[in-house]
C-alpha cells in the first residue's frame, strides 16, 4: 500500500474557518510568480528603451517570460537547490530563446532585484485591497454611528461604569481610526512601491552608463516610483507594511474586544450577528458564542507577534541579508492574509450588529445612580469648590453602595447634614442630561468620513499583463 502523500502546508483551523481570499491571491504563488516574470519582461523593456537590448530581443523576452511557459516543478526543485528561484526562472526563460537574446535575460540584474520588485507589485496592490475594505467597513459604520448617536448607554473606564455616553459616540472612535488607518495607506504606499535594481552590491555597476535610465524606465513599466538608493538590506518600507497590517487588525480586535464584553449575560447590550446555531456549543444548547468576534481577537494576536519579526530583518548587515531576508517570506503574507481577513469578518459583524438601547438604558441606572456622580460633582464645584463637591460625592456613593441606596437620595442626606440643601434643586439626575459633546461627536466624526473623496489608487494593470506591451 502506498504511504499517504505528505501535506504541503500545516493545517490552519483559522484559514479554513475564515479567509480573505483576495489577500491570498495576491500573495499566491501565481502572484509570486506573475511578479517576477513582469519584471524580467518590464527589465528587457527597459533595457532596450535605452539601447542595451535592441526591440527584437526585448520581444523575444518578454514573449518568453510568461508563465504559462515555466515548469513549477522544475522550478522550485532548482530553487530548493540553489536557495531561490530566480536563477532557475531564469534558465528556463533562456531555453525559449534563440542564441543571442538567450543571453540577454535578466541582463545585470541580482536575484533580489527581481524578487523584491515583485514584492513590491504585490504590496501596493495589498494596500489597495485593504483600502477598499476599509472604505466599505468604514461606510458601515458610519451608518450605525449616525443610526446610534442618541442612544444612551454607560461609557466605561476599568471596566466599570464611569458617565453617561451614547453607542454612536463609542463607535465614532473607532471610525475615526479606520480614518487614519486610511490615511496611513495612502502615505504609504509611495515608499512601498518602489522598483529594486541596483545590482548584486547595489552599485548597479553592471548596467553600465545607463544603469539608471534602465531603472527609471523599468520603474515606469511597472507603475513603481524609481529610486536612485538600493533597499536590499533597508527594509523599512517592508516593515511598515506589515506595521500598517497589524494596526488594522488590532482596530478591527477593539471593536470586537467590546462586543465580547457587552454580549456578556450580566450586561447584554449588544450581540453579533445571530442565525441558527451560529456560535452555538457542542454540550450547552443555551450558547450563542460571539464567534467572529473572537475570530479577529485571535488574528490581532497573531498579527501582533509576527510583526516583531519585521523588526529582526531590519538587522540585515552589509549589502545582503543572510537569512534574515528569509523572515518576511513567511510573515509578510500572513500579515496580509489576516488583515484582510478581520476587515471582511469585521463588515460582517457591522452588518448584523444586534444593539439593545434598552438594556443600555437599564444598565445605567443598575448602580444606584452612582454613574452620574461627575454630574453632581461639576454641579457642586461652582457654589462650594471642586475639591469639596468631590468630597461630598464621594460621601454620598459610600453610602449608596453599604445602603443599596440611590445616589440621589443618598446626596440630598449629606447636603443636608451639610447645611448645602439649598443646592439640591440644581442637581441633573438623569443620564440624557449629562451627555456633554456625545452626539456631537458622532454626527461628525461620520460627516468627516463620507467627505472623504480620495481613495488609494487601483493599479490599473494586473501582474500577468505588465509590461506585455
Amino acid at each position: 500500500m502506498n504511504a499517504p502523500v505528505p501535506p504541503s502546508e500545516p493545517f490552519s483551523l483559522t484559514g479554513r474557518l475564515a479567509k480573505d481570499p483576495e489577500q491570498c491571491a495576491l500573495f499566491g504563488e501565481d502572484a509570486a510568480l506573475d511578479g517576477w516574470l513582469a519584471a524580467e519582461r518590464a527589465l528587457a523593456r527597459a533595457q532596450a528603451e535605452a539601447g542595451v537590448l535592441t526591440r527584437a530581443e526585448a520581444d523575444a523576452i518578454r514573449d518568453a517570460a510568461q508563465s504559462h511557459h515555466i515548469d513549477r516543478e522544475e522550478l522550485w526543485r532548482t530553487a530548493r537547490t540553489v536557495g531561490y528561484p530566480v536563477l532557475g526562472l531564469v534558465r528556463q526563460i533562456s531555453r525559449r530563446l534563440p542564441p543571442g537574446p538567450d543571453g540577454r535575460v535578466h541582463y545585470g540584474a541580482t536575484t533580489q532585484d527581481i524578487m523584491d520588485t515583485g514584492l513590491a507589485l504585490q504590496m501596493v496592490r495589498s494596500l489597495a485591497a485593504l483600502e477598499r475594505r476599509i472604505a466599505e467597513l468604514g461606510d458601515v459604520l458610519a451608518d450605525r454611528v449616525t443610526e446610534h448617536a442618541s442612544t444612551v448607554m454607560a461609557a466605561r473606564t476599568h471596566g466599570q461604569q464611569a458617565v453617561p455616553t451614547t453607542f454612536g459616540a463609542t463607535l465614532a472612535t473607532l471610525l475615526a481610526q479606520f480614518a487614519r488607518h486610511r490615511q496611513r495607506l495612502a502615505e504609504a504606499a509611495p515608499r512601498i512601491g518602489v522598483i529594486s535594481l541596483s545590482g548584486a552590491g547595489g552599485t548597479a555597476a553592471a548596467f553600465g552608463p545607463h544603469a539608471a535610465a534602465v531603472r527609471s524606465g523599468m520603474a515606469r513599466l511597472l507603475g513603481l516610483r524609481d529610486t536612485a538608493t538600493p533597499w536590499h538590506v533597508a527594509r523599512d518600507g517592508v516593515a511598515e507594511f506589515g506595521w500598517l497590517c497589524s494596526l488594522l487588525t488590532a482596530t478591527c480586535a477593539r471593536l470586537a474586544r467590546n462586543i465580547v464584553d457587552l454580549s456578556r449575560t450580566e450586561i447584554a447590550e449588544v450581540f453579533e450577528p445571530y442565525s441558527d446555531h451560529r456560535g452555538a456549543s457542542s454540550t450547552m444548547p443555551q450558547k450563542v458564542n460571539p464567534i467572529t468576534s473572537e475570530s479577529i481577537i485571535g488574528l490581532s494576536g497573531t498579527t501582533g507577534a509576527l510583526t516583531s519579526a519585521l523588526l529582526r530583518a531590519q538587522e540585515a548587515g552589509h549589502e545582503r541579508a543572510a537569512g534574515e531576508w528569509h523572515t518576511e517570506w513567511r510573515v509578510l503574507p500572513e500579515l496580509a492574509v489576516s488583515a484582510g481577513t478581520a476587515l471582511t469578518e469585521t463588515i460582517v459583524l457591522l452588518r448584523g450588529l444586534r444593539v439593545d438601547a434598552r438594556r443600555m438604558r437599564a444598565n445605567l441606572d443598575s448602580d444606584g445612580g452612582l454613574v452620574m456622580a461627575e454630574s453632581h460633582m461639576i454641579t457642586l464645584a461652582g457654589p462650594v469648590g471642586r475639591e469639596r463637591a468631590h468630597d461630598l460625592v464621594h460621601e454620598a456613593a459610600n453610602r449608596t453602595r453599604t445602603t443599596g441606596t440611590h445616589l440621589t437620595r443618598t446626596l440630598r442626606d449629606v447636603l443636608t447634614e451639610h447645611h448645602l440643601d439649598t443646592l439640591l434643586p440644581g442637581l441633573r439626575t438623569q443620564p440624557e442630561d449629562y451627555l456633554g459633546q456625545a452626539h456631537r461627536t458622532a454626527e461628525t466624526t461620520a460627516r468627516l468620513w463620507h467627505a472623504h473623496t480620495a481613495p488609494l489608487p487601483e493599479p490599473p494593470t494586473p501582474l500577468a499583463h505588465l509590461a506585455t506591451d
